[in-house]
Parts: C-alpha cells; structure tokens; sequence
C-alpha cells in the first residue's frame, strides 16, 4: 500500500527547531522563516553541538546573511509553486513583497550564491510539481498548465521535456507501468 503525502516544510522546520531549542533549555524567539533569535549566547561547545543535532534533521545552521536570504528566497518559491491557491502576481513581485527587496537585488544575490537564475528554480520547481500531480492523477494537464501558471499546455510539456527529457504524457505513462508493475508485485506477496 502506499500512502501519499502534504508536508509544509515551514511548519516541520519550525516544530523541529522549536523541539531542539528547548531540549537545549534556550530562550528563544521564532522569527520569520528561517530565523531565530536567542536571547543568550552560546559558547563553541553549546554551538557545535546544537548544529550537530540540526544537523540531523537536515538543517543548517548558517552564518553568512546572504545565503540565509537565497534560503528565504528559496523557501518563498516553494511556498509559491506548490500552494493551493493561485497566486495572482508575477512572482518577482511576490518575492519583493514577501522578502521586502528589489527583485534585481535577489535576482542578482540568488545568481551569485545558488549558481543559478531564479527563473531557472521557479522552473524546476514547477516541474516537480508537475510530476506530483501527475502522479496522483486528479488533474488533467490543462488544469496543472492553469494551477501553474503557464500559458498554455504546450508552454507546460515544453518546459517539462526540456527538463526531464520526457513530455508530460510519457512520464504518465511510466509512472502507471511502475504502479501497475508494483500493484503485480504486491499481489504476489499477498
């Protein structure tokens, strides 16, 4: 059997670093994503170890400001691409608004520290969307091309075959093998 799931990293991040914070016995203050205020210092020891245990929880603690921005940056994206909701602006604007810089700062900041375009992440991200909901077949793709954004169906299979190397409906396709083939697999274990 399989079970798919919604996770909204924010809120796991925050029960995590909420949960170690106090284990530590810190006071602390959740600021906005990504940042937390500790009303005491920490000594190296105190530090290494609060890292290491983050650390296994895949986060990091990170000392420079503008990676901690392309952080943000990068976690206002997600929140973007993969809402319920429709967002009805062009996301440079909803990433000036919700981070409260120019556009072509974070563009430039995003290009420097992540190697790539901000564009080029909104695209991915879309991608893996894309396949999400293909997966979990609900959705025609006119209504993904429309949930995302997209201009059109073609625009939608253009980005996806220049990303995966498949279109849309091939990836369809294999995945329905795949569940087929795993469904077999399952009733000869029964």
């Amino acid at each position: 059997m399989k079970l798919y799931v919604k996770f909204d990293i924010n809120t796991l991040c925050r029960k995590v670093l909420d949960q170690q914070l106090k284990e530590h016995g810190l006071r602390y203050r959740l600021l906005s994503f990504g940042e937390v205020e500790l009303y005491e210092s920490l000594n190296q020891d105190q530090h290494r170890i609060f890292q290491n245990k983050l650390a296994d929880y895949g986060i990091e603690v990170i000392e420079n400001q503008k990676i901690a921005l392309v952080q943000k940056i990068k976690a206002a994206i997600v929140q973007l691409v993969f809402s319920d909701e429709i967002i009805p602006v062009k996301a440079s604007v909803y990433l000036s608004e919700k981070l409260d810089h120019s556009y072509g700062y974070l563009s430039n900041l995003f290009s420097e520290i992540a190697c790539t375009s901000i564009e080029n992440f909104i695209i991915l991200q879309k991608i893996e969307y894309t396949k999400e909901l293909i997966v979990r077949g609900k959705q025609n793709l006119t209504e993904i091309a429309r949930k995302l954004n997209y201009s059109s169906v073609a625009h939608l299979s253009s980005q996806f075959k220049n990303t995966t190397g498949l279109t849309p409906s091939q990836f369809q396709k294999i995945m329905s093998k795949r569940r087929r083939l795993e469904s077999a697999a399952n009733h000869k274990i029964s």
